[in-house]
């Protein structure tokens, strides 16, 4: 006869169901958000003036009796509360419309197009954690002086606007210096400006978390041991103390994927480049409601699940949270 599991084999599965429920807690929240920001975007877009059936039909001058068929047509004659269950309706489903503009399935223009925008913010926070990692491991605890320098660029960095910094790069090292391309999607040097205005505010915020949690652990106990074991400087930072300062901006980064995603709709502007921010630009313009609505729901649903994965990657790092959720 077996005997009772081992007291370390009941730990872990314990641990592992408290992150089971901390994830169904997580995705019932996330439920909320996303039918929240549905409904939101779905009253925004009804508010908007304007006519919609002008909106679908284009730039021609329609008559009143093609108003009124495509009126009929998209139910637009019928009571808000119809509209908005037929809405809902459409989603739960995964029907997320024809877009007005361009006339093509809504899920079709996010799918051509979110390929461009995923690689700009891969890019971006690539970007923001390099610069995290160089900049905070290299000043944090190296004296008043450089400590306090090393703070202020943070402090800066998070203060300048991505719409100005990406102005400043394109005046200078596309249109001056001529050492990137100043529009355009296609090659990893299209991405060097745009992840560099989009990852270096961010990097302010997460190097200000990030070396507030450095000095911290620096003045703990087994780092003073690792040092009188003969570590070297490098790698008692790099080994040992990095890995419970980066918690604070781990957590960080589940919002940070959402501002990068929000970023976007600028930047892919200013840089003329492919991708969902662009199209929700041109949809905002032109009053494509469900173009707007898709893709406001996608870039929110990104948001809700980067910070679910997150808040686990969270717990799965730090074991002390684990046995909080038991």
């Amino acid at each position: 006869m077996s005997g009772p599991p081992a007291p370390g084999r009941r730990e872990t599965h314990a641990e592992w169901l408290a992150l089971l429920r901390l994830g169904g807690i997580r995705l019932a929240g996330g439920a909320f958000v996303l039918w929240a920001v549905a409904t939101l975007t779905f009253i925004a877009m009804r508010q908007m003036p304007g006519d919609p059936a002008l909106a679908i039909l284009g730039g021609i001058s329609p008559t009143p009796q093609a108003i009124a068929e495509v009126t009929r047509e998209y139910g637009l004659d019928q009571p808000l509360f119809v509209q908005y269950g037929r809405y809902l309706s459409d989603l739960l489903q995964g029907h997320l419309g024809i877009s007005y503009a361009q006339r093509l399935p809504v899920s079709q223009i996010i799918a051509e197009q979110s390929g461009a925008t995923l690689q700009l913010v891969a890019a971006s926070l690539f970007t923001t954690w390099v610069l995290v990692l160089l900049w905070t491991l290299t000043t944090t605890g190296r004296g008043r002086w450089i400590a306090g320098i090393g703070a202020t660029v943070e402090t800066i960095a998070a203060a300048v606007p991505p719409f100005w910094l990406a102005i400043v790069l394109l005046a200078t090292f596309a249109f001056g210096l001529r050492l990137f391309p100043a529009a355009g999607s296609d090659g990893v040097r299209t991405l060097v400006l745009p992840a560099l205005a989009l990852g270096l505010p961010l990097a302010g915020f997460v190097g200000q978390v990030t070396r507030e949690a450095l000095v911290v652990t620096l003045e703990q106990p087994f780092i003073l041991s690792a040092r009188m074991r003969g570590a070297s400087d490098w790698s008692v930072r790099w080994r040992h103390a990095l890995r419970h300062s980066l918690l604070p901006g781990v957590s960080l980064s589940g919002w940070a994927i959402g501002a990068l995603i929000g970023g976007t709709v600028v930047i892919e502007v200013i840089f003329s480049r492919k991708g969902l921010g662009r199209q929700l630009y041109q949809a905002v313009q032109s009053q494509d409601a469900p173009l707007v609505i898709g893709i406001t729901l996608v870039i929110a649903t990104s948001y809700v699940i980067a910070n679910i994965l997150v808040d686990l990657l969270y717990h799965i790092i730090d074991p002390r949270l684990r046995k909080d959720d038991q």
